[in-house]
């Protein structure tokens, strides 16, 4: 069973999402964060926490600004943004009585969730297919980058959208630093990756793990792609975040 529902986000337009209840007795609570353009239909957001809730997890995945079913415009966000709303979602599931015990962030999401953690008050934190440096993303607006730092903003063409990118962003995205949240999160951390990943490579793997103290899991996702949309990927995700969460959910 899934509920919808809307919170208002870090500046202001409200924000859609989906809580995946949990089937049976509920084990515990959690959060997914989606990668830089995706949204919370998006095929590893769907079915992990599909899997998660039949684990008896219930997950909330929710649409960034401007995408999707949520209000408000896309190139007015910034990584700072992404991060500044998983704590904002965080902190609705537990007005909610749901509050998270389990963060769980795919691609740049990861990158977000490694930040947003302490403040969002996770018991434990997953990244798949994360970045360690969210400027990593440029990679996938190369093309743009110069005239967007010449002119302010540009068109992007991505998944079927028209997006604008614009210098602020480009420019929060290079200032984030990842490390020092790592190294202070304080948190089990589970970091999961593929090692046939062409869109993030798995070295941001080996980083975020070796920055990371423990209590620290590895999980090479084999035969996945990045976008984990791959025949049973996204449940087989599911299944070894539930397990591997199960010592830190709510007793």
């Amino acid at each position: 069973m899934a509920t919808r529902v809307r919170f208002e986000s870090s500046s202001g337009p409200m924000l859609a999402g989906i809580v995946d209840e949990p089937v049976g007795e509920a084990r515990g609570w959690g959060l997914f964060v989606h990668g830089l353009t995706l949204g919370k239909d998006c095929p590893a957001a769907a079915r992990i926490c599909k899997q998660l809730a039949s684990d008896g997890i219930g997950m909330l995945r929710y649409d960034n600004l401007g995408l999707a079913d949520s209000d408000g415009d896309w190139d007015a966000g910034s990584f700072s943004q992404k991060v500044a709303d998983t704590v904002r979602a965080a902190r609705f599931m537990a007005e909610r009585g749901t509050a998270v015990d389990v963060l769980v962030g795919h691609s740049l999401g990861g990158a977000a969730a490694l930040v947003a953690a302490a403040e969002a008050e996770a018991r434990a934190v997953v990244t798949i297919g994360a970045p360690i440096e969210p400027a990593h993303a440029e990679s996938q607006y190369d093309s743009l980058v110069d005239r967007v730092m010449e002119e302010g903003q540009a068109e992007w063409l991505v998944g079927g959208k028209a997006l604008t990118l614009r210098r602020s962003f480009v420019e929060d995205m290079r200032r984030a630093d990842l490390r020092e949240s790592i190294r202070g999160l304080h948190r089990p951390l589970l970091v999961m990756h593929s090692p046939t990943d062409n869109t993030v490579g798995i070295a941001n793997a080996s980083e975020i793990f070796r920055t990371a103290r423990h209590p620290r899991s590895f999980v090479a996702l084999e035969g996945s792609d990045h976008l984990l949309t791959a025949p049973g990927q996204g449940r087989r995700a599911g299944r070894i975040i539930s397990a591997w969460a199960d010592q830190y959910l709510v007793d």
